[in-house]
């Protein structure tokens, strides 16, 4: 992968210098901040092709710095370094626009595999302007969801796994699948996560009584629509 820009937001030194020398020994062009303020105005001038964000930094922590950079760009993959292994921690850095999460320590090869998964799928994105789910329309891009004239919203996992629901529509969409896709992985603590986005969607798709979400035991998801 030659010529992606990644922005490294660390502000632990020596790990910090760790990721970005073995980054760019793969061609990758890596920006490294060590600070969130910091991390923010790299964003701005060098305009990155992904993000890779510690939770806890000072001045600005990656949560808040996701958030703002979501404000103004919905589609750039970011993926949150952490110590923190907590549900809720987790959840939250999907709150905020989060794609993925590696917790502390990791290996730089599962790093860069996630890297390249979340890079592809940006791709997936170019043709997905309103699409119809029942008598929902669906933008991808923008991440809303119109009824009539209530838009809702939808975070950016929430949008993905639509997505992928949308493609396999009246099939299954196989479970390891989707988690593989969307977490990196299909542990258990992931299929918990998936589950919870799942019943949002049911709340948010509930308008139109003849769409279901439903759930294929031992199998995956299936959107009837």
């Amino acid at each position: 992968m030659d010529n992606i820009k990644v922005l490294l937001a660390e502000d632990e030194a020596s790990l910090g210098l760790i990721v970005k020398e073995s980054l760019e020994s793969r061609n990758f062009t890596v920006f490294h901040a060590e600070n969130g303020a910091e991390a923010f105005d790299i964003y701005k001038n060098e305009c990155p092709d992904i993000l890779v964000l510690d939770v806890m930094m000072p001045i600005k922590d990656g949560f808040t710095l996701a958030k703002e950079i979501r404000q103004v760009n919905k589609s750039i993959p970011i993926i949150f370094l952490t110590a923190k292994s907590q549900t809720s921690d987790v959840l939250e850095g999907f709150k905020h626009g989060g794609n993925d999460y590696l917790k502390k320590p990791f290996s730089m090869e599962e790093l860069i595999v996630r890297m390249k998964s979340l890079l592809d799928r940006v791709e997936v994105k170019t043709d997905s302007e309103n699409i119809k789910i029942g008598n929902y329309s669906f933008n991808l891009t923008k991440q809303i969801l119109l009824f009539s004239k209530e838009e809702q919203t939808l975070t950016h996992r929430e949008a993905e796994l639509l997505f992928y629901l949308y493609e396999q529509k009246n099939k299954v969409l196989d479970r390891a699948f989707i988690l593989n896709k969307l977490w990196g992985n299909d542990d258990f603590f992931n299929a918990r996560s998936m589950d919870v986005f799942i019943s949002k969607l049911r709340k948010k798709l509930k308008k139109d009584e003849n769409i279901q979400i439903l759930n294929v035991r031992g199998f995956g998801y299936k959107l009837i629509c």
